[in-house]
């Protein structure tokens, strides 16, 4: 396995990223990893290498360049999830800025593949999935937002839950049943919309794990993690 830190331009700044890919039988498909409020940390990259092993080219970019250079947060879950000026850092408008690097890095590394491209997102980052398969309908074919929050952004004409029909990727959603920043309203809202756009799309709603259930932390759920690794993997196999 190799894993890579690269420092790509856009035009807010300079976004520190790393790329986790196999070393051998590539090119392989590029998969774009967006961190969750907590940022990039050791249990988010083993999750990066963890999906890197089935054979994807992985990109993980720190989101809060905006504010500073990167730098790891030493901060529990429940902590980040209050730096409010960090999260707002990021948007969907402004992921597309950085999704625009990535792709354009890995279109220049010989062991990414040009195909079909995925983007998993936790947390803050779960809405910007469908903002880069809604902003690149050609390349991202497959988006997954695990317990994803801010999904619905009253008032911004750039919230996730509008203008789905723009994707051609299929999405796959987890959610909790009990979530602040999911609410069920904004879920069952989220489904319809999907239907009418006609969007393929999977739902699971885990009856008793907590909002970041996913990577290692205070909050890890193992069902609940294993459950979301086995739709994604299998997402990833349909469509890239």
């Amino acid at each position: 396995m190799i894993e890579e830190q690269v420092d790509l331009t856009t035009a807010d700044g300079t976004m520190t990223t790393f790329v986790v890919r196999p070393e051998h039988d590539g090119p392989h498909p590029v998969v774009l990893y967006l961190m969750d409020a907590p940022s990039i940390r050791p249990a988010l990259m083993d999750m990066a290498s963890r999906l890197a092993t089935a054979g994807y080219y992985v990109m993980v970019p720190y989101l809060y360049y905006r504010v500073g250079p990167f730098q790891r947060w030493d901060q529990d879950d429940s902590f980040m999830h209050k730096r409010l000026d960090l999260m707002a850092s990021i948007d969907p408008t402004r992921i597309v800025i950085d999704a625009e690097a990535m792709l354009a890095h890995a279109a220049s590394d010989p062991a990414a593949a040009d195909g079909p491209v995925g983007a998993v997102g936790f947390c803050m980052s779960g809405g910007l999935t469908l903002a880069v398969a809604k902003a690149f309908p050609d390349r991202v074919r497959a988006a997954a937002s695990i317990h994803g929050a801010f999904l619905v952004r009253d008032g911004k004409d750039d919230s996730p839950h509008l203008d789905l029909d723009r994707m051609k990727a299929e999405v796959h959603f987890a959610w909790c049943a009990t979530d602040e920043l999911a609410p069920p309203e904004h879920r069952e809202l989220m489904a319809r919309l999907l239907d009418e756009a006609s969007v393929t799309y999977t739902i699971d709603v885990e009856p008793t794990a907590q909002h970041g259930f996913a990577p290692a932390g205070p909050r890890y759920d193992r069902e609940a993690s294993e459950r979301h690794w086995e739709r994604v993997h299998s997402l990833l196999r349909r469509r890239l």
